[in-house]
């Protein structure tokens, strides 16, 4: 008869043995601080001096002496959110927690209030209602990947901040529950009750580090409407509670007893109304007479399902000083809980209650469907500071070189990496973004090929100018449907143009490219194209040789009627060899002005300057090109590509 008592005390000890040494699977961050300590309860606290966002403050709470809430990180106020990206062992559970401690550290006295998540995933919001007053926030999580992100966005007054961050691992099925893939179990309530003062149990009380508020805390609408002859009540005997989530020892010993029959309690829950796990902890620590037995049921207004199930704590644990664990893993809850736990008629003792958690299901977000690829990216620039914001791409905001569409799950439309030093090949994993719709990689150091871009059919614009791409320009550019600007001048791409490219309604710059040439053009489209250069400098060329070619007479309209009845695609004046077998037609001024309505519409660009749309009186469409006055470059390549035409004035015409 001895044995059993004899196992409790060795288990007991067992447990007191495992606390002295903090649990593996901890990870504490004093945010702001300076250094490594351990504080007074045996946690070990380290810096987040690696986080390369946010500022450092201090801050001045009298009664508030721990090492740890003495800083704290603070971000900017601004559309941007702001991470820490922790290590886990994928498939465990942990607690999460972060606390807040505003102490007028930028001596605004505005009370902050902005949004923390858990990657893609809103948590909660922090609301500063008191300078000296610490707001928690707990999450118990299931790990699916390797890492996961705790993020600051959104500030609606003030700028967002955090005092500590803390990382606790379980083992075993602590806390499992059927829906762990889908929702997080963010913390709303966990009371010791009977407590001997209102000081929390913590670490090393519970191994997990879990924190256990006192039923004696005096706080707003925290544990009211207690009933008259509610007592409390405690052992020094050991509680076996080696199952499901192990409340720590400290707590099974205390409760509190309803000598009148009645337990009832009134709270706010956090982040409901919702759905629910809640549990209550009950052990047996009185020695009840021969003829005594404690027989209860709980009460919620409006769950009448609810209450039938009586409870015999003695009879349920089998035995006394053993944990019984009842409770609901999915349960409706409101903002205010009330409940009352009373006994049965054939009860002689009142109900007994040691503690109690409730937990509420936050439905995971998936975030991105881009997520994977993106990370891949990422990964490749992992020392870049753009390449630290962490979290998910798009939720809750977005990075900040990136732009995403409002779809639930969005996909990313914009990508703006231009000057970040990028190196190597273009990763192929950006052809993977398959609701792209701009790609701005420009002005870096890239090499290699450009990737064939065809799964990505949304994209409009591509800027790839001034890298050190090579190869060829990919044919398979030509079967994006929408695409309008493509730039990529001034790399060391070869080879020969795609014909459909200079054939299409596209805003294109390749220059700079010497070894990439222009093919020859097919198509049925007419294309006209001038070239001056800019304001008073086109009046006065065209004016020149408008008299020139005037001096030869009438031969203009002689031309002119060749010209109507000329074959399906015929140059005129392509080259000064070929200016002998080949007609010219003499733009004034005025009609040049007339067919593109004062250069009004700008339809590209290139190294020889801008280019701009018209229509002639005829119909035919044109395209003209001013060269800039102040680019050699420019000048070259226009001289070049015209074949030195009299005063860089040509016509190029493809006729239907």
């Amino acid at each position: 008869m001895e044995i059993k008592p004899l196992l409790l005390s060795f288990f007991f000890l067992l447990l007191l043995d495992a606390s002295k040494a903090q649990m593996p699977g901890f990870v504490s961050f004093d945010c702001g601080g300076k250094e490594n300590f351990t504080d007074e309860i045996g946690l070990e606290w380290t810096p987040d001096i690696k986080l390369i966002y946010g500022e450092t403050a201090g801050i001045s709470v009298t009664n508030e002496t721990r090492k740890q809430y003495q800083t704290l990180r603070h971000f900017p106020a601004d559309s941007r959110k702001y991470c820490y990206t922790l290590n886990v062992i994928s498939r465990s559970r942990y607690l999460l927690r972060a606390t807040f401690l505003y102490g007028n550290f930028d001596n605004n006295n505005v009370y902050p209030k902005f949004d923390i998540s858990l990657g893609a995933t809103y948590w909660s919001t922090i609301v500063i209602s008191d300078a000296s007053t610490i707001e928690v926030r707990e999450l118990i999580f299931l790990a699916l990947s390797p890492t996961i992100s705790v993020c600051l966005s959104n500030a609606t007054t003030g700028q967002p901040f955090i005092s500590t961050l803390e990382l606790r691992q379980f083992n075993g099925s602590i806390y499992y529950t059927d829906f762990e893939e889908l929702y997080y179990l963010s913390v709303s309530a966990r009371i010791n009750f009977g407590a001997d003062s209102e000081a929390p149990v913590r670490y090393p009380d519970d191994p997990f580090d879990r924190i256990w508020d006192s039923d004696s805390l005096k706080k707003a609408n925290y544990l009211v409407d207690v009933a008259a002859g509610t007592e409390k009540v405690s052992t020094r005997k050991p509680i076996y509670v080696n199952s499901k989530e192990v409340p720590p020892q400290k707590v099974m010993q205390t409760a509190v007893e309803g000598t009148n029959g009645s337990l009832t309690y009134r709270l706010n829950l956090d982040g409901f109304p919702g759905f629910g796990w809640a549990v209550t902890y009950f052990a047996e620590i009185e020695d009840l007479g021969p003829d005594e037995t404690r027989k209860f049921r709980l009460v919620l207004p409006g769950n009448a399902d609810l209450s039938k199930p009586a409870v015999n704590i003695e009879e349920n644990a089998q035995g006394k000083y053993r944990l019984y664990e009842p409770g609901f893993t999915n349960l409706s809850l409101p903002f205010v809980l009330s409940f009352r736990f009373g006994k049965t008629s054939d009860s002689k003792r009142g109900p007994l209650l040691n503690a109690m958690e409730i937990n509420k299901y936050l439905e995971k977000n998936d975030g991105s469907l881009d997520g994977a690829s993106i990370a891949k990216i990422v990964s490749y620039y992992s020392s870049s500071n753009w390449a630290q914001e962490g979290g998910d791409p798009c939720l809750p905001v977005p990075w900040s070189w990136v732009q995403c569409n409002s779809d639930p799950q969005p996909k990313i439309v914009k990508i703006t990496l231009s000057g970040k030093n990028l190196t190597g090949n273009i990763p192929s994993d950006f052809a993977k973004l398959t609701g792209l719709v701009e790609l701005w990689l420009d002005n870096n150091s890239l090499s290699g090929p450009i990737p064939d871009f065809t799964g990505c059919i949304d994209l409009k614009i591509i800027h790839l100018e001034n890298n050190q791409l090579t190869g060829e320009l990919p044919s398979s550019l030509m079967n994006l449907p929408n695409l309008r600007e493509l730039y990529v001048q001034n790399n060391m791409l070869s080879g020969t143009m795609p014909s459909g490219l200079l054939n299409k309604n596209l805003i294109l710059n390749y220059s700079g490219n010497i070894n990439l040439r222009k093919g020859s053009k097919s198509g049925s489209h007419m294309n006209i194209i001038i070239g001056s250069s800019v304001g008073a400098g086109v009046l006065l060329i065209a004016t020149i040789t408008s008299c020139l070619f005037l001096s030869k007479g009438k031969k203009r309209y002689f031309e002119q009627d060749q010209l109507d009845h000329s074959p399906p695609v015929q140059r005129l004046v392509s080259s000064k060899s070929k200016a002998h077998t080949e007609a010219a037609y003499c733009f004034t001024f005025s009609e040049i002005e007339d067919s593109t309505r004062k250069f009004e519409k700008k339809i590209g660009s290139g190294g020889f300057g801008v280019v701009y749309y018209g229509k002639m009186k005829d119909g035919k469409e044109i395209a003209v090109k001013v060269l800039t006055s102040n680019s050699f470059q420019g000048k070259r390549e226009f001289s070049n590509e015209w074949h030195g035409t009299v005063a860089n004035l040509a016509i190029e015409l493809e006729i239907n």
